[in-house]
Parts: C-alpha cells; sequence; structure tokens
C-alpha cells in the first residue's frame, strides 16, 4: 500500500511576505504569531510579512520565521492529511519533530531560536561559507575536498540530490575546491558560492554544537507518533533519545537529504510527498530523486483552499 510524506522546508525558502496571508485570513495564524513574537522577544511575525530581505535572509531570523510559518500550516491543515512518516532540510527537522510530536511548539521555538543565534555567533567567530557543485557524484566531491583542504576544513554539507552537492567550510578552502571543481577532470556543470553567513553542516560550527547540545538537553522530548527521517541517519527513527542526538549531530553532520527520500520510497513505500511551507526547493530536489513521487506543495492560504483545506 503507497504512503505519504510530509516535508518541511530549511534555510534558502524564506521570502518576504511569507504567511501575511495566513495571518490575515486565519485567527489561529494571528494568535500563534502573537505566540511567536512573545517568545523571540521581537517583531518576528512583522519581519515575515515586510522585511526587510535581509534582515529576513539573517539566520537568527530566517530559522524561527520558516519554522513558524510551517508549523501554522501544519495546524489548518489538522488531520486533512495523514502522514506516515515526515523528515525537514536541516532546520526543517526541528519543523517535523513538532509535527511528530516529539516536542511542543513552545519548546521547538525556543530551540530554533537558540540554533540561529549560535550558528550566526559561529559565522562570526569562525567566518566560513558554502557553495554548491553540479554535475559530480559523491566520490568526486570526497576527492575535491581532499585536495582542496590544506590544513583548513573543507567538507560535503548537503547532499540534495542526484549531482547536487554543497560543500561547507572555510573561505578559502571552499573557494579552493570550487576552482578545483571547474578543472579538469572534474570540469562541474555549475560552481556557485551561496550567499549564506557560516559554514553550517561542517566542523565550523562546532562550538554552537556543543552550546546547542546543553539547550537540547534542558528540553523534553517525546517519542514521535510517527517516524521522522533524520538528516544525519537518514533512518526512520521515534526513539526520543535518539532524535535528541540526531538534532545535536545535525549541526556539523551533512543533510543526506538524497538518501532520506530513496529511503522513504524503498522502505516504506512512500509516493506522495507534500512540502509543507514557504517556497519549493524540496519538490524540485524530490522530482530529481524519486520522479514517479506524487509532489504537492502547501504554502499559502490558496494552497490551503485548492485542498479543500
Amino acid at each position: 500500500m503507497s504512503k505519504t510524506a510530509v516535508v518541511f522546508p530549511g534555510q534558502g525558502s524564506q521570502v518576504v511576505g511569507m504567511g501575511k496571508d495566513l495571518y490575515e485570513k486565519f485567527d489561529l495564524a494571528k494568535d500563534i504569531y502573537k505566540r511567536a513574537d512573545e517568545i523571540m522577544e521581537m517583531p518576528l511575525s512583522k519581519i515575515s510579512f515586510e522585511g526587510p530581505s535581509d534582515l529576513l535572509m539573517q539566520t537568527h531570523i530566517t530559522q524561527p520565521a520558516l519554522f513558524v510559518h510551517s508549523y501554522i500550516l501544519t495546524q489548518l491543515i489538522g488531520d486533512k492529511i495523514k502522514a506516515d512518516a515526515t523528515a525537514g532540510h536541516s532546520l526543517g527537522e526541528y519543523t517535523s519533530n513538532v509535527y511528530a510530536n516529539s516536542i511542543d511548539f513552545e519548546n521547538g521555538l525556543r530551540l530554533v531560536k537558540k540554533r540561529g543565534e549560535l550558528m550566526k555567533v559561529s559565522g562570526v567567530k569562525r567566518p566560513g561559507t558554502m557553495a554548491a557543485l553540479i554535475g559530480l557524484n559523491e566520490n568526486q566531491i570526497d576527492e575535491i575536498c581532499k585536495k582542496a583542504k590544506e590544513h583548513q576544513i573543507v567538507q560535503p554539507a548537503n547532499y540534495n540530490a542526484p549531482g547536487q552537492i554543497v560543500i561547507s567550510g572555510d573561505v578559502e578552502a571552499v573557494q579552493r575546491a570550487m576552482k578545483i571543481a571547474k578543472e579538469d577532470p572534474y570540469n562541474s556543470k555549475l560552481v556557485k558560492q551561496l550567499p549564506v553567513s557560516g559554514a553550517f553542516h561542517s566542523e565550523l560550527m562546532l562550538t554552537s554544537s556543543e552550546e546547542l547540545r546543553v539547550t537540547i538537553d534542558k528540553m523534553e522530548f517525546k517519542n514521535a507518533n510517527i517516524p521522522i527521517y533524520t538528516n544525519v541517519e537518514a533512518e526512520p527513527i521515534v526513539n526520543h533519545d535518539i532524535i535528541r542526538n540526531s538534532l545535536f549531530r545535525q549541526l556539523m553532520a551533512s543533510v543526506k537529504w538524497q538518501q532520506i527520500i530513496t529511503n522513504m520510497t524503498e522502505n516504506m513505500n512512500i509516493t506522495k510527498f507534500y512540502e509543507i511551507g514557504s517556497g519549493k526547493v524540496l519538490t524540485g530536489l524530490i522530482k530529481r530523486i524519486a520522479p514517479e513521487s506524487e509532489l504537492h506543495n502547501i504554502g499559502t492560504a490558496e494552497d490551503l483552499l485548492k485542498y479543500n483545506i
């Protein structure tokens, strides 16, 4: 029997104006944004709705803004979509944990707030960057990173889809890797440095990771209601201790998105995916990983109407 998964976007999917239509149309959205503004101790709703975009793009604001937007949509959807499993890309894994009831919304947002703040600080303490390398396989990426290191850090950060891998690390090492990737024998189709404030999912996040563990350990987690395919393992997890450990490890480890989707389709027979939140980044990746899948996006009040929600 075919099954359904709900997936949640991460950083890079944010757009100014997201959530405004939900706020204007639903009292539930107003209430949640009010709670979120209080927990964040800043006008998160106003920044989500009005920007400016350079403020919304700052990691300590981007992450909670995406998290709250996706969460509101899940509350409006309710049980009209019944998911057999869930996953989220990087930050989106926190949303999937709230969706699977392993942690509640308020504590989830507090964790996301702390994560964003720590990642911002790490980006200042240990400046780094990220780059997308298109058209190369995992072995080639490993070779390139090895050649480019020169006593610095550069490593695969996101295995997004076949031929789409993001690397992360020290600025000079990442730029060396970009140069190597463009040349023989690799000849990458596209090499692009990403507009990020740090080397996320790399060893440069070590200080953030250790501090994040302290916050995670203070939070109450429960076993998940449905399996969460975690970024670190790419396997279905329900145990609260493994979930907790996965969120801690995730900050320095690679996001195994391609493997997550492959495992979902092959091991659980998931054939239908709903991306809940801003943008269609994950839908585009899933289309490349599992082209036979049935794909849906719900990110706006109009989308809710389209699905009779």
